[in-house]
C-alpha cells in the first residue's frame, strides 16, 4: 500500500502547480462526499444518546479547499 502511495506522489510532484490545484481540489471533494456518506452511515447506527454526549466537543467542519486557501495566503503574507 506504501508503495502506491509513494509512486502516487512522485507523479504528483511532477505535475504543473496548476494541475496539482486541480488534482487537490477533487480530492477534496471526493473525501467531503466519502465523509459525508460515512457520517450519515455512522448516526444512522449510533444512538442519540452517543450522539449528544459528543456535541460542543467536536469542531465544525472545516472546507478542506478553503483551509487550504487560508494557509496559503498566510504564507504569501
Amino acid at each position: 500500500m506504501m508503495s502506491n502511495y509513494n509512486e502516487i506522489y512522485s507523479q504528483v510532484e511532477r505535475l504543473s502547480a496548476e494541475e496539482q490545484l486541480r488534482l487537490l481540489e477533487e480530492l477534496a471533494m471526493l473525501v467531503r462526499r466519502r465523509v459525508t456518506s460515512g457520517h450519515q452511515n455512522n448516526s444512522k447506527k449510533l444512538p442519540k444518546q452517543q450522539l449528544d454526549k459528543w456535541r460542543g466537543f467536536l469542531p465544525k467542519r472545516v472546507d478542506a479547499l478553503l483551509f487550504q486557501q487560508e494557509l496559503r495566503r498566510e504564507w504569501d503574507e
